[in-house]
């Protein structure tokens, strides 16, 4: 009181007007990390398909049903799927007929020239649409194995999935334990899972007096990969196709080998306690525990390496995993929504704090996720670019930069193959593929061939590094990049000198993937790309005291401006009909990313902009959409000033919009995790608490007196 009494009076005002802000401005508290994250904690009481738990290091998971471990991959097939995937594990069936990528080609005549790309053809038969299968289907990720129980009951016969009672099973994701409980006719089992913070690993350790009765082991299995869209790692057809065998056992461990057509790995078992494995079956192994404990701990590690690696034991699983998650949540960004009013706001909490788990023990390696992390395989495995934007742009807005880099330098090793393109196609610079498999390679695909959004991420990226960085040497790493990514955006737009602009298209499909490739151009979102990725590239000139590009200079000055029809922007200017044809309004919303995902620049009028967005959140059919749609949306409402609307966005009652117990996105039945919703919460979250340049304090938090928002560590994004 003192101190206040000798403030000026126009100091004591300010005072007063900071301490009323004080929900809206970073913390001056440290939050406490730890509570914050331990009150999300994941409790399963059922065997829930749909509330599967993983544990891994971002380049390795390993994911149980209420066991704790893959006692019941069948029964969880349909729901979230029993994955053991790593960034290596990939197999390619033996083409026996020589398919060439170049099979695949198809030419289209575009902007007056033949242009080739690489296409599915779904529609004819013979060479070509065989070649363009086996690429989309080869090589394909593994499921490396299932790791699970086989218990009996005193009749001898093995249990079912309704056999385990007293399910508490609970996911702490400040450390990665799993713990499960359950009882087998009366009898506890008490299981303890964690997954190695760097190794290709995971431990667990049981206590149970099922091991004493000898009616408790553990059962490896190798199954089949199916090279479908989808691999859940339930098949166990075609036995002869490929092998199993033990390298060498003894007392405490084991080393198996499983070689495929082009895979081949081992994989060490070690335990604590005396034990024994034998194989089962062609592709089936048991470890039986000594009955002399009721206790029994197991490392499983899987490696491509032929030799011998050290299996580390369950507590150096448990002390890494720790470890690597302490490091994870102690640094970089934090939300703390304690304190609110809003009934939404813990529920928000909860998917913000389980998304960041999911996204640390999914996708924080050194290649770029596939749509469903590594838990099943969606679309054979493969990565695709444009959803780089969703899987990574978070990272270096919740300060943990380094995760996006270790991809930009992936980015490094498969220019080549974007450089290939570019020149095939006749254009100058990179052109940044779509899908990819695991080299790099692009993959066919009659959507993905005609994709351009994928093209600046690259630019982004190594923006929103130099932001977080502000030094020459970043500068100097990614220039090189970012100038190629530069040179195909600025030859790709076809100049039509009667109207005097730079026209981006035909021969393109928007975000929104509704539209011809061969009949649209000017789509809005890609413009406004664009234009900023142009002008960014640009800037890393001027940084590096470099003149401006003529060339580049020369598209964004008459690059065609955004397409507009009664005072909104169109998806495109080829669809003047995009808020008539009921197919127009579905898919991504994605002319919402003109001024959610991008900034302002300066071919955005913002009055129509709020227009278009009021149009869009009225009409559109929101059933029809996916997860990373919501996000967006709420991104563009942030920036027009309806933070409101920003979370209601987060919010809409929508399957697609659905965030299941374990924290994961959910799509429908094909897609019942979907990665790149939870990497979009991140990215929208962190613009509507900490801003992005020249905005208000909070942009997307209502103002309403029910929001309490303590936040650090997180940057404003462009």
């Amino acid at each position: 009181m003192a101190r206040i009494k000798c403030l000026s009076r126009i100091a004591l005002l300010c005072w007063s007007a900071s301490f009323l802000l004080t929900s809206q401005l970073p913390a001056q508290s440290v939050i406490d990390r730890k509570a914050l994250v331990e009150r999300h904690k994941v409790v399963n009481t059922s065997a829930d398909t749909l509330a599967s738990l993983t544990v891994g290091n971002g380049k390795f998971a390993f994911t149980v049903d209420a066991t704790g471990l893959q006692t019941f991959p069948v029964a969880y097939q349909q729901g979230v799927p029993l994955g053991t995937q790593s960034e290596w594990g990939w197999n390619s069936f033996k083409d026996t007929l020589g398919y060439k990528r170049e099979e695949a080609l198809r030419a289209y005549q575009l902007n007056g020239r033949e242009i080739s790309y690489l296409v599915q053809r779904s529609s004819e038969g013979g060479r070509g649409k065989e070649a363009a299968d086996w690429f989309r289907s080869n090589p394909h990720r593994l499921q490396l194995g299932n790791l699970g129980f086989e218990i009996l009951k005193k009749d001898g016969t093995t249990i079912s999935i309704n056999d385990i009672q007293n399910i508490r099973q609970v996911l702490n994701p400040w450390t990665g334990e799993i713990s499960s409980k359950f009882s087998v006719e009366d009898i506890p089992v008490e299981v303890i899972t964690y997954g190695h913070g760097a190794e290709d690993a995971i431990a667990v350790k049981v206590q149970s007096a099922l091991i004493k009765a000898g009616r408790l082991k553990l059962r490896l299995q190798f199954p089949y990969p199916t090279a479908g869209w989808a691999d859940f790692g339930t098949n166990y057809s075609n036995p002869d196709k490929h092998s199993s065998s033990i390298i060498s056992s003894n007392a405490t461990g084991a080393w198996l080998r499983h070689r495929l057509q082009t895979a081949d790995y081992s994989v060490g078992l070690g335990w604590k306690t005396r034990g024994t494995i034998v194989q089962k079956a062609q592709h089936e192994f048991l470890i039986t525990p000594d009955k002399a404990s009721t206790t029994f701990e197991l490392t499983c590690l899987f490696t491509p390496e032929k030799k011998a690696n050290k299996i580390p034991s369950f507590d150096a699983t448990q002390n890494s995993s720790r470890e690597a998650l302490l490091s994870f949540w102690n640094k970089g960004g934090v939300i703390d929504f304690s304190g609110s009013t809003d009934p939404r706001a813990s529920e928000l909490e909860r998917r913000v704090v389980l998304s960041q788990y999911l996204m640390k023990v999914q996708e924080s390696g050194s290649y770029p996720p596939q749509e469903t992390g590594l838990t099943y395989n969606s679309w054979y495995g493969k990565a695709h670019l444009e959803m780089t934007y969703w899987h990574l742009t978070h990272y270096p807005l919740w300060q943990r930069t380094e995760y996006l880099e270790k991809i930009m330098d992936w980015y490094a090793k498969v220019a080549p193959f974007a450089k290939e393109i570019a020149s095939r196609q006749g254009f100058e610079g990179i052109r940044w593929q779509k899908v990819v498999d695991n080299t790099g390679e692009e993959v066919p695909s009659s959507v993905g061939a005609f994709l351009i959004w994928q093209q600046p991420h690259y630019l982004y990226f190594a923006e929103l590094i130099y932001r977080n960085k502000k030094d020459k040497a970043t500068l100097e790493k990614y220039k090189d990049l970012v100038f190629a990514t530069a040179d195909f955006m600025a030859s790709f737009p076809c100049y039509d000198k009667e109207k005097g602009r730079y026209i981006l298209g035909k021969g393109l499909i928007p975000a929104q993937e509704r539209f011809k490739a061969e009949d649209t151009y000017n789509p809005t979102y890609e413009l406004v790309y664009w234009h900023w990725g142009l002008e960014a590239a640009q800037q890393w000139r001027v940084r590096l005291g470099l003149p401006r590009n003529k060339k580049w200079d020369s598209v964004l000055a008459k690059l065609s401006p955004l397409p507009e029809q009664n005072g909104v922007y169109l998806a495109a200017e080829s669809a003047p009909d995009s808020y008539t044809n009921p197919e127009f309004k579905t898919d991504h919303p994605s002319i919402l990313a003109a001024y959610g995902i991008m900034p302002k620049t300066s071919m955005m009028d913002t009055t129509v902009m709020r227009k278009t967005f009021e149009l869009v959140w009225d009409t559109w059919t929101w059933q029809d959409t996916w997860g990373w749609d919501f996000p967006m949306t709420a991104m563009a409402a942030t920036r027009l000033g309806l933070p409101d609307k920003a979370v209601d966005a987060l919010f809409m009652p929508v399957k697609t919009n659905t965030y299941l117990k374990n924290g994961h996105n959910y799509k429908d039945n094909r897609l019942t995790l979907y990665m790149p919703g939870n990497g979009g919460l991140l990215t929208a979250v962190s613009m509507m608490v900490a801003g992005y340049d020249g905005s208000t304090p909070m942009p997307g938090i209502p103002k309403d007196g029910k929001w309490k928002v303590r936040w650090e560590g997180l940057t404003k994004m462009p």
